[in-house]
């Protein structure tokens, strides 16, 4: 048979990168990044990003593509991993997609229709979000698009005008853009990787400790000299946002560990949201003792 594609998705911290690796090497397949902030060059240490030594050769795909000046889009890393996917398909080898941004995983599997984007319409609500805060904004969605308000943090003022800007544009619910799951593209084997909360509470502890340890503070300082704080989604990436807040509000950058590692097990709960929803996932402990064999079996069998 022909190869298929492969996922490894779930929560942060659960080893996916390090997994797909394995998955890659054994199958003859290289990985295509599905995590929103790895897309960032020199966004390394805050968002275990594989050091070479680690990628054992395998080639990956969408690492280091974007300036942190930039600003991530759905809509474009769709277009990019769809083509890579096809082409290693085409070519016999097997793409094996890894990353916890759900919407980006399943903007390459399923055939979800992003609605493009109007700068007048989205000037406008900018101003709106300036003036009034994101608050009101989700009040306003909620009202429109419930099922979309529910899925976006009252806080999160990026997504909340983006979501206007769509329900503006095409009359039709944000949500609606946004299936649980499918129509599947690809025969494609989703692998989800998670384990006891307690377990990846203490992973993301000692997770968040080992990124200051190894120069998250310093990482962000050279950052800012590329114009990181302008950065409209890599500024907000766990670690690098609570390291700016520290360091405008004069504290000991270190202090930012804390709210980092809370951030990050918040993050989790929606992690987990998301991918809960997807009947097609299936789940593995990543504390597995053969977690690479059970894997295995999963994407050459199913």
């Amino acid at each position: 048979m022909s190869p298929r594609a492969v996922a490894v998705v779930g929560p942060t911290a659960t080893g996916k990168s390090d997994l797909a690796v394995k998955l890659a090497r054994s199958l003859g397949g290289e990985v295509v990044n599905a995590d929103a902030m790895q897309l960032y060059r020199g966004m390394d240490i805050g968002t275990a990003k594989l050091p070479l030594p680690r990628r054992y050769g395998v080639r990956h795909h969408l690492l280091d593509i974007l300036d942190v000046t930039e600003t991530a889009s759905v809509a474009a890393y769709q277009r990019e991993a769809r083509h890579i996917v096809e082409e290693l398909l085409a070519a016999g080898r097997v793409p094996v997609l890894a990353g916890g941004s759900g919407l980006y995983v399943q903007a390459v599997l399923d055939d979800l229709d992003f609605p493009g984007t109007e700068p007048e319409v989205r000037a406008q609500l900018e101003a709106e979000l300036a003036e009034h805060g994101a608050p009101a904004l989700h009040r306003r969605l909620h009202r429109l698009d419930p099922v979309a308000a529910g899925r976006i943090l009252p806080s999160n003022g990026r997504r909340l005008v983006r979501a206007l800007e769509v329900i503006q544009l095409t009359g039709r619910p944000f949500s609606a853009a946004l299936p649980p799951s499918g129509p599947a593209r690809y025969r494609a084997m989703i692998i989800g990787l998670d384990t006891d909360p307690a377990v990846l509470d203490a992973r993301v502890d000692a997770r968040v400790d080992r990124m200051f340890s190894d120069g998250l503070v310093e990482e962000v300082h050279g950052l800012l000299s590329l114009g990181l704080r302008e950065g409209r989604t890599a500024s907000r990436a766990l670690g690098y946002q609570q390291v700016i807040a520290a360091l405008d509000a004069g504290a000991d950058p270190a202090c930012a560990a804390g709210p980092t590692a809370q951030t990050t097990r918040r993050f989790i709960r929606r992690q987990r949201s998301w991918f809960r929803r997807d009947d097609r996932i299936r789940w593995l402990d990543s504390q597995h003792p053969d977690l690479l064999d059970a894997a295995l079996a999963l994407a050459v069998d199913g």
